[in-house]
């Protein structure tokens, strides 16, 4: 039986986010889209994932979750068959990140919520061309219906994220490390830094993609997938 797949959402995303990916890879896989809504710790939300998610899977963690999916495989590293990790970084808030992350609590708890998504996610964190105004209005509609409550807990988690540095180096499956090369949040040094840490690494960088790279690009980010689904187990 093929491993399942649980696929992490970003920062104010849910199962939206994956819309391509849960079609183009459910069709022979059992897919979990992991909730990320209610800690306000890394590793609270990935105890509790823990004790709900299957015995052994395959893990896709994008921005946000894509912290949470490294603390996933610090913890459990025995049931992770193989991981991707799509624009974000491993490294923990500066002071500076971390007291910029409260301005956009404060304004989300004022009711200036879209104010503070659209500061959270600008226009130029994305690809040009066509295509950034529909990104960009779809992660729009999924962060107003997660609302302030949930800004706020996942916002507190990234302040108190742990540097993941020595969980990279440590890993021994297959990990796919991916973004898009006009992703102005998590740039694309930043992800050559981490597939240099990861001794099973590849690197994949997509040309016409931003920081919402699997809504930007589906089909690329999904055949980027598949490929390393289908990439041997090590041993």
């Amino acid at each position: 039986m093929r491993e399942p797949v649980v696929l992490i959402p970003g920062l104010l995303c849910d199962y939206r986010l994956y819309l391509d990916q849960i079609h183009g890879l459910g069709r022979d896989r059992a897919i979990t889209v992991a909730p990320v809504t209610q800690g306000e710790r890394m590793e609270e939300i990935a105890s509790d994932l823990l004790m709900q998610l299957p015995a052994k899977f395959a893990l896709v963690g994008y921005s946000f979750g894509g912290g949470v999916a490294m603390e996933l495989i610090r913890r459990a590293p025995e049931r992770i068959t193989r991981l991707a990790l799509i624009s974000t970084s491993p490294l923990a808030d500066t002071p500076q990140q971390s007291a910029e992350r409260e301005q956009y609590i404060v304004k989300a708890r004022a009711g200036r919520m879209e104010e503070a998504v659209r500061e959270l996610m600008r226009p130029d964190y994305l690809a040009p061309g066509p295509g950034r105004l529909e990104a960009m209005n779809a992660y729009l509609r999924m962060a107003m219906d997660q609302g302030p409550e949930v800004l706020t807990r996942q916002l507190r988690a990234l302040q108190r994220r742990r540097d993941q540095q020595a969980t990279l180096r440590k890993i021994k499956v297959p990990t796919l490390v991916m973004c898009g090369v006009h992703d102005g949040l998590t740039p694309a040094k930043r992800h050559e830094f981490m597939a240099e840490l990861i001794p099973t690494s590849r690197l994949v960088l997509l040309e016409r993609a931003g920081h919402l790279a699997p809504m930007e690009q589906p089909g690329d980010v999904t055949q980027e997938l598949r490929d390393w689904l289908l990439q041997p187990e090590m041993v």
